[in-house]
């Protein structure tokens, strides 16, 4: 049969990604106590095309993601797999991301009840002339309660919801756990947020947040701090949204840094 995606192009335009995105696949993500956690990703994936090709074959994507799928992943793992896609299509550069709900169980601080809390994470995988970079990812949501409020009021502050976004990259010998990085991200807010929560609990967390208020710039300080001094990370992005409660907007800062 005719292959029409190797037939030339005249209109001289390298493009740099082609692939396919929002696939889902299994995947089974390598836990820090040494077990595994089956997850639902969908995938993004694309390579660079030359300006002769009409166009990529995006089958081949799919067969080397359903090969995948049945690997014990951790994130450096992607490599493999990224290698792979650009070998069958003949690409000089790729990338591959993975998106996918994080399931641990947490435990209330007073009442030690526990239940399962779910944090949106990444895998992502870059090649570019040989060269490769993996980038970990993950969506932490928090507390923050506001030092302005506080400060002003005679009694009350206003509180809120607040997501800290981090994507960290560290180099292929070394390796952060997803439990590790949400656990430092989590430490800088006001309070964390539990899936469970009887009174007892109820009452640590608001007096936990009252004797801890935190603008986002705080919050992101706290993160960026902390990512400077541990010891993998090479580069990392962190991105802090709280939901205000008594505004109809919401508060955000944004740090990048190549260590």
């Amino acid at each position: 049969m005719k292959d029409v995606q190797n037939l030339e192009d005249s209109r001289n335009v390298d493009i740099q990604k082609v692939g396919i995105k929002h696939i889902e696949v299994p995947l089974i993500i390598q836990r820090k106590s040494n077990t595994n956690q089956v997850v639902c990703a969908k995938a993004r994936v694309s390579v660079s095309l030359p300006k002769k090709y009409k166009g990529t074959h995006m089958s081949r994507f799919v067969e080397v993601l359903s090969e995948w799928q049945t690997k014990n992943l951790l994130g450096v793992d992607i490599k493999g797999c990224l290698e792979k896609i650009i070998k069958k299509l003949h690409a000089q550069s790729g990338e591959l991301q993975f998106k996918f709900k994080y399931f641990l169980d947490k435990s209330a601080p007073v009442t030690g009840l526990s239940a399962p809390m779910s944090y949106e994470c990444s895998f992502e995988g870059r090649i570019t002339n040989g060269d490769y970079k993996f980038i970990l990812g993950v969506v932490v949501p928090v507390t923050t309660l506001c030092p302005c409020s506080k400060e002003i009021s005679e009694n009350g502050a206003h509180n809120q919801r607040a997501y800290i976004s981090v994507k960290v990259s560290y180099d292929e010998n070394e390796h952060i756990w997803l439990e590790d990085l949400i656990e430092l991200v989590e430490c800088c807010a006001s309070c964390p947020v539990y899936p469970l929560l009887k009174r007892k609990d109820e009452k640590f967390v608001t007096e936990k947040a009252w004797d801890n208020p935190k603008f986002v710039e705080d919050v992101l300080r706290d993160v960026v701090v902390k990512l400077r001094k541990h010891p993998s990370v090479k580069e990392f992005e962190v991105e802090c949204e709280a939901f205000e409660s008594i505004h109809n907007h919401s508060a955000w800062a944004y740090q990048k840094e190549i260590c």
